[in-house]
């Protein structure tokens, strides 16, 4: 056994971190971890580094377990618990742990490293111009609007419109005093 897993079984009581489990306990070294940190594993069953390391395995409900562990006192767990909140975030209740976690800034810094950042969404009009938030547009066709029962006129102006955050193909705004979602390709920006 490594002095390395002696101190951290002594430091977690020889239990998982992160979940609690005294089973299959392993080492897991934290990703994108900076070189001047001294503790930068964790002791961690091999359900939880499963799901760490396979982003197909994760199961939601496992990680309510970082409820308690995002309290804990050493770096490196903050970091982990940190890094799947946010991985999470889309499930609603690691939003609100998120609100709730208070991180040092070096390990804010250190967990925000690690953290897989999509490609970023950019929306576009029929011609190609980026839009943004609270830009005014007008529509380039009529479209019927489901649900609503009218039809928005080609030239209607839409204005300060909001972005679909997921979808960049589509944003949202008011015509003839109902809020639709509307493609970018039937828009031009004014």
């Amino acid at each position: 056994m490594s002095e390395l897993q002696k101190e951290l079984e002594e430091r977690s009581n020889n239990s998982c971190e992160l979940c609690g489990s005294k089973e299959s306990l392993m080492i897991y070294e934290v990703p994108d971890s900076p070189t001047d940190v001294k503790d930068t594993s964790v002791l961690a069953c091999s359900t939880c580094v499963n799901q760490l390391t396979d982003e197909d395995q994760v199961e939601p409900n496992h990680w309510r377990c970082l409820n308690d562990s995002m309290w804990n006192q050493t770096p490196a767990v903050q970091v982990i618990a940190y890094r799947m909140l946010n991985q999470l975030k889309s499930e609603g209740w690691p939003a609100d742990l998120l609100e709730m976690m208070y991180l040092e800034e070096e390990t804010k810094t250190w967990a925000e490293a690690g953290i897989q950042r999509g490609p970023q969404i950019i929306h576009r009009d029929a011609n190609g111009h980026i839009l943004s938030k609270g830009d005014n547009i007008v529509l380039i066709k009529d479209l019927d609007v489901k649900g609503a029962n009218f039809v928005a006129k080609r030239g209607t102006a839409v204005r300060n419109i909001s972005l679909v955050h997921d979808n960049a193909d589509q944003i949202e705004g008011r015509a003839n005093g109902q809020h639709i979602v509307i493609l970018t390709q039937y828009v031009k920006k004014t």
